[in-house]
């Protein structure tokens, strides 16, 4: 099993604690990462790009001069895809760019997102990190002290909603739940806060 420190944000003291191999201990495979992102920024699309065909321009429709005797080229109405402002050809229409990834793969690329924190050094335990805040300033005292700048924090359900609270308006400073949890968060944030109740939830999950 391998070992890790449970950070304690109030006192500043550490304890040893084991994480589970199966989550955290895995060799980063970049092709797998690259798959689930992928995924993710593909569902995140609109797809509502359009541009007109020559069908649904808005010229005449009629030949725009004889088909012989001109010296020019033969051409038909003004719609062709030749002509400035014409319609295009093949161009882009409304559509999902959605596909299917299975929910194991997607699991494990959670997994090996993870394993690519611990073995960078990039991911802190912590005991809690909500309190009795009162402002956001008491919680950026908190990220001050430990040189927190870009982080994701991942915590319980009812402690994460909380915590978006002081950090919605905070650049670089995100909360996610354990059911929020995703390999595009994790990866473009430097830091990963895990906290002990998110991390026995993520356990369970990910087993």
């Amino acid at each position: 099993m391998m070992e890790a420190e449970l950070l304690n944000i109030s006192t500043g003291k550490a304890k040893a604690f084991t994480l589970s191999d199966e989550i955290f201990s895995l060799e980063p495979r970049k092709d797998i990462l690259n798959r689930v992102v992928k995924w993710q920024l593909a569902r995140r699309q609109q797809g509502t790009h359009s541009v007109k065909t020559r069908s649904e321009g808005s010229y005449s429709k009629s030949k725009i001069y004889r088909q012989k005797g001109t010296g020019g080229a033969r051409h038909g109405d003004r719609n062709a895809p030749i002509f400035r402002k014409g319609g295009v050809y093949k161009g882009p229409k409304p559509r999902s760019h959605i596909h299917n990834l299975n929910k194991k793969f997607r699991k494990l690329g959670i997994k090996h997102a993870l394993s690519s924190k611990v073995s960078s050094g990039k991911i802190v335990f912590v005991d809690e990190l909500i309190s009795n805040f009162e402002k956001t300033r008491d919680i950026v005292k908190i990220f001050n002290k430990y040189g927190w700048q870009s982080i994701l924090i991942i915590d319980d359900q009812e402690n994460a909603k909380g915590l978006a609270r002081f950090t919605k308006r905070l650049a670089n400073r995100d909360v996610l739940s354990v059911n929020g949890i995703n390999v595009y968060d994790i990866l473009r944030k430097d830091q990963l806060v895990i906290t002990s109740a998110a991390l026995k939830q993520l356990e369970e999950r990910l087993q």
